[in-house]
């Protein structure tokens, strides 16, 4: 009987043990868990702030184009305006007397007119000589040439423009290209 009293003494012992183990495993996988959900939420929070912080930056980029190009359009009407100054200047005669000081005028104007330009970052793009750039140039024609580098710039029928770096109109040009050989060359 006294084995008895210490196995039903030892049994109640080992089953709260038992239990205890049990609650300690349901406590451990619950913490656990938990810490897992610290995790996941903490990793949500760091991308929501990263995200956030990618939409600031975008949006910023976005209003500073739009500040910088917000004249495009603006510009682009304006240029035919600058050209039709210049090409007046080019065809009115400056030795002609009685157009004089209307073409000193016209030349003051297309002054100002570039100045503005100037203040406002556009750009002019005048590349007679220079080799043909196709990022801001738009070949009109080829022409043969013996006195210019073939693939130069011969004639600008249209300069072209660029706006804070940007091209607003391309030059339109002729470009040199190297003479064919003659008949009387190649024999």
């Amino acid at each position: 009987m006294a084995d008895e009293q210490n196995l039903d003494n030892r049994a109640p012992e080992e089953t709260p043990a038992a239990e205890g183990t049990s609650a300690g495993e349901d406590l451990a996988a619950r913490v656990q868990a938990l810490e897992e959900q610290l995790a996941a939420a903490q990793d949500q929070a760091l991308r929501a702030a990263a995200e956030l912080q990618n939409v600031r930056r975008r949006a910023e980029q976005d209003v500073e184009k739009a500040h910088k190009f917000a004249l495009e359009r603006f510009a682009q009407d304006l240029l035919g305006v600058v050209d039709s100054l210049e090409r007046g200047i080019e065809l009115s005669d400056p030795a002609d007397e009685s157009i004089r000081p209307m073409r000193e005028g016209m030349e003051l104007t297309l002054k100002m007119f570039h100045d503005v330009l100037r203040r406002y970052q556009l750009e002019q793009l005048d590349p007679h000589g220079e080799p043909f750039n196709p990022e801001h140039h738009q070949a009109m024609a080829m022409e043969e040439s013996d006195s210019a580098e073939p693939g130069s710039v011969l004639k600008v029928f249209q300069k072209g423009y660029l706006l804070s770096g940007r091209l607003l109109r391309p030059a339109m040009v002729v470009v040199s290209k190297a003479p064919t050989p003659s008949n009387d060359e190649q024999a």
